[in-house]
């Protein structure tokens, strides 16, 4: 009898241990079952969302042609149409090859080739195709003049099996007409009807950025120049880091925060494609050559990165510090195609989070887009006098300055072209900043970031040993510097100071 009690409470000792793992076992293949039920909703909604979206930004392709032929006596072409007839239609002439595309720009008397993205005319959606065949129907409407137009073939009986190196004819008469659109008639002080042309957003000269510089004019130990992100301007570091410099700093520091080409205060080009070369060039005729800046610190911030990276890749005996904020270095699969790879990276096309929401709006609708611009950018003034009336000034104005500042040519040609068409250059760049740059790197990351992930940073430290990572808890793609300006200002110090100790 004692035998079986004891058989008796050995087995109800099991049924009280073993109990509650199998209750967590339930729960764990419950919570599985939730997610997966989360995730599937997720995808229908985004799904439906966007494909309402593909058809409104159809609708919208349709509305502007009209309205842009009635406004301003011409049909501009979009992505929507072709690709070739929105490029050419500025003047520029587009080579096609080998899967890549590119335009022609000259330099003094010399023929170059510059990247342009192909996510701008690819964008593979439900009526991408209808939209095309739409426009191809409509076009035939359409007068066009049989010389506004040249296009460049490549000779493609050239290209002989492993050597990339193509080879293509450029007669007289394109070459006069490059001498003439792209050589010497830039229009940089040119708006479209849908753009902003108050005294604010034009206040630029026509031919640098807006430059805000600070620090001694003779006898400077130190430069630095700052980069803004995608939609920003240069109060994003004016506002926050300036102010917090120490007075050793300011009086030995010439500090230059620039407003990138077609944003903020600085020339909104209505025909630029706004290339990696255009901005990179304005950088230098803004800032390095009439400040005869020799060597120079730079801080960038989110789409700035890309274009700090080049920089410092075109410059490598000058930088002596690279300090990025949440850089977009997304790796690339090999045999993908990178522009791409990079676009579904940063615009998944999902309704949530909401910041990627509008990352996807921003990257895949041009039209949906150049309708919010039409709204919020060319208005700019009157939604910054409700937000300050709405909030009582409670919150920081200059972001919201930075984000209304710019014309829909600027902000769709520079996420294409810089965030989306550097995608294969990266590694190279890293690459270069590995073997041939001396340079301390430093990289800033928030954890809370939803834009850029975290594995971005991570992965730049793999190309890049020596960069040092930090990431900073409870911070997001713009809080790592608004909420610590003070911090970051000390960070930044340290860092121009040789210290080694800034990244724990």
């Amino acid at each position: 009898m004692s035998l079986y009690f004891s058989l008796w409470g050995l087995i109800n000792y099991f049924k009280s241990v073993v109990t509650p793992f199998r209750e967590m076992a339930v729960m764990g293949e419950t919570m599985t079952v939730l997610r997966l039920i989360g995730r599937v909703l997720h995808d229908a909604l985004s799904f439906i969302v966007f494909s309402f979206l593909d058809i409104l930004d159809l609708i919208l392709c349709l509305a502007f042609k009209a309205v842009d032929f009635i406004i301003e006596a011409e049909w501009k072409p979009c992505y929507c149409t072709s690709a070739k007839e929105a490029i050419t239609s500025s003047g520029k002439i587009l080579v096609s090859e080998q899967g890549e595309s590119k335009i022609v720009c000259l330099a003094s008397t010399k023929l170059g080739l510059e990247e342009i993205s192909d996510t701008l005319y690819s964008r593979p959606s439900l009526v991408s195709e209808i939209s095309k065949s739409t426009i191809n129907e409509l076009k035939r409407f359409k007068v066009e003049d049989k010389f506004s137009s040249v296009t460049v073939l490549s000779s493609e009986k050239n290209i002989k099996k492993g050597n990339t190196r193509s080879t293509f004819t450029v007669n007289s008469t394109i070459v006069g007409m490059l001498r003439g659109k792209i050589g010497g008639q830039q229009s940089y002080h040119t708006s479209r009807w849908s753009d902003c042309d108050c005294k604010f957003c034009t206040t630029s000269s026509k031919e640098t950025l807006f430059v805000r510089a600070e620090g001694p004019k003779d006898k400077a130990k130190e430069d630095v120049l700052f980069v803004h992100g995608f939609i920003s301007s240069s109060a994003f570091w004016t506002e926050t880091l300036f102010p917090n410099f120490s007075n050793a700093v300011k009086s030995t520091h010439r500090l230059f925060a620039i407003d990138l080409l077609g944003f903020g205060r600085s020339p909104k080009p209505a025909d630029s494609l706004y290339t990696l070369r255009e901005h990179l060039d304005m950088i230098e005729q803004s800032v390095l050559e009439p400040y005869k800046v020799k060597s120079f610190h730079i801080v960038a911030h989110s789409l700035g990165c890309i274009l700090a990276l080049a920089l410092a890749v075109k410059h490598p005996g000058s930088v002596k510090s690279l300090t990025l904020l949440a850089p977009p270095y997304y790796k690339v699969p090999k045999g993908a195609l990178a522009a791409q790879h990079v676009m579904k990276q940063v615009a998944p096309r999902r309704v949530w989070p909401l910041i990627t929401f509008g990352a996807s709006i921003a990257c895949w609708y041009e039209h949906i887009t150049r309708a919010v611009c039409l709204v919020i950018c060319k208005n700019h003034r009157l939604w910054e006098f409700l937000t300050k009336l709405v909030t009582q000034n409670r919150i920081k104005t200059f972001l919201i300055e930075g984000f209304f500042c710019h014309t829909h040519n600027a902000a769709w040609h520079t996420l294409h072209n810089i965030i989306c068409g550097t995608g294969s250059k990266l590694d190279g760049y890293l690459d270069s900043v590995r073997d041939h740059l001396k340079c301390d790197v430093y990289i800033f990351h928030g954890r809370n970031d939803e834009l850029i992930p975290v594995e971005c940073s991570y992965n730049f430290q793999q190309k890049v040993p020596r960069a040092r990572v930090k990431v900073i808890d409870n911070e997001d793609h713009i809080t790592i510097v608004v909420n610590r300006q003070q911090v970051f200002a000390r960070e930044l110090e340290e860092i121009w100071r040789g210290g080694d100790h800034v990244v724990n």
